[in-house]
Order: structure tokens, then C-alpha cells, then sequence
């Protein structure tokens, strides 16, 4: 049976999950197009499909066929994909040694390459503090390019977190052009346990986290360029991290 209404509950509930609210209320977002269908559905937490009518996937997922009008409604892109999955979020509270802590984070689009670049230099945790952007928006998830799904994320206080770290014995960075230590002098031991912080696009990271921070680092550059987009200095950082000097 193909749902041609608009006004179908199951309709209805989709669109409700391009709110934040109601992706926080019902712990479920949505991925759009057949490469973050299948990512999701490798990893275990794709629910079921919606699928343009006459179009096939071949797995084991309940699929629901829709019209071209109904994907319409529930895509938040301009032309929408052929199929669009309902995912449930990943509870996960894991700790591990390599640890990436985004604290106030605005951009969907420096979310998403923060996420990408987690996940290609080993990061075991992304902590997700208060007021940063959700990263099971529609663009974060577009822009994850699927990694969203191979890490695990942790939404948490930093104000609480910092003293648990503190406990055990997990070091914390910060940036910290003025007083830092170039990343790329760090030891090997201090690379392979770790907090990082990593700050607001605008503000950087928040004085008080800065305070009770054990080492600063920074990215030396030329006198040209101030500073770095946060996505940008993010990724070289943890690519540099990521290097086990001897």
C-alpha cells in the first residue's frame, strides 16, 4: 500500500522530526538518501524507510512507500532524495582516552567536519556540551557524510565532565594561541590520553573551561591569517594528535 496523504499520521510524525524538540522527545531524527540509509543501516539503528513509490532497497528494513509530494514534506532538502530512513539516536556513555569535548560549536557545517575528522584520527568520544549546535540536525547529519555514525557521542556538561576527567587522571587541553605548546611537540603519552576542548567559532573556549585546563596548545601560522574556522583547526589538531611521536 502506497500513504498518498499529507495528513497521514506517519507523515505527520516525520515532519515533527525536523524540530529538536521532538527528536529529543522521541530520541529518533532522520537521515535523507540511500548513502546515510545504508550507514545507518550497517550500524544497526535505521527503524524503517520511506520510499518513493516503484523504488526498491534491497534490505531487511520495513519500507513504506510514499508519494513524491510526501517526501516533499518530510525532506528538508530543495529536491528531495527517493528515500528517506527514521534512525534511532545512539545512547552511548563511553569514555575513552582520546577524547574531543565542543563546547558551544553554532555551524551545522563545522559540526559535521568535526564529526568526519573525529572519526579518521581515532578519536574514541565526542562529548557534545550545552548550547551547541544538536548534531542529529538534518544538516550536521548531511554533512557528516554518514560518520555520525561510527563514533560515539556523549551529550553532557563540560562543567561536570571536567572534574570526572579530573578523577581519571584524563589531562585537559585547550587552545590557546598566546600560551600554548605547539600540538605538534606534544609526547607521545600526552597524545595518546586526552581531553580537548574545543571552542565557540566566535568566542573560543569559554574562560572558565580555560582555567581549569592542564596544557594549552595552538597551530602556528604566519602573521597573515588570524585565525582558523574552527572545522579547519579542528581537523589539524587531531591530525596531528594523531601522530604518535616516538
Amino acid at each position: 500500500m502506497v500513504i498518498t496523504s499529507l495528513d497521514n499520521e506517519k507523515v505527520k510524525y516525520y515532519s515533527s522530526l525536523q524540530k529538536k524538540k521532538y527528536r529529543d522527545l522521541y530520541n529518533e531524527f532522520l537521515v535523507e538518501g540511500e548513502h546515510l540509509v545504508l550507514e545507518a543501516y550497517k550500524k544497526g539503528v535505521l527503524k524503517e524507510i520511506l520510499l518513493l513509490e516503484g523504488e526498491v532497497l534491497p534490505i531487511d528494513i520495513e519500507q513504506i512507500e510514499v508519494t513524491l509530494d510526501i517526501l516533499k514534506k518530510v525532506s528538508t532538502l530543495n529536491s528531495p532524495p527517493k528515500m528517506i530512513g527514521l534512525c534511532e539516536k545512539k545512547i552511548d556513555t563511553t569514555i575513552g582516552n582520546r577524547i574531543l569535548v565542543i563546547d558551544e560549536v553554532q555551524d551545522p557545517g563545522n559540526m559535521g567536519t568535526i564529526i568526519r575528522s573525529a572519526v579518521a584520527f581515532d578519536i574514541d568520544t565526542i562529548v557534545i556540551g550545552d548550547n551547541t549546535v544538536d548534531v542529529y540536525s538534518p544538516k550536521v547529519v548531511r554533512s557528516t557524510q554518514g560518520m555520525i555514525f561510527h563514533i560515539p557521542i556523549v551529550m553532557y556538561s563540560i562543567d561536570k565532565l571536567i572534574p570526572i576527567l579530573k578523577k581519571l587522571h584524563i589531562p585537559v587541553l585547550a587552545t590557546n594561541v598566546k600560551y600554548g605548546e605547539e600540538v605538534k611537540n606534544l609526547s607521545k603519552k600526552e597524545k595518546e590520553t586526552f581531553a580537548l576542548i574545543i571552542g565557540n567559532e566566535g568566542n573560543g573556549v569559554n574562560p572558565k573551561y580555560l582555567e581549569k585546563s592542564d596544557k594549552f596548545i595552538y597551530i602556528p601560522m604566519n602573521e597573515v591569517v588570524e585565525s582558523l574556522n574552527v572545522g579547519v583547526a579542528t581537523s589539524i589538531l587531531l591530525y596531528e594528535m594523531d601522530k604518535l611521536n616516538d
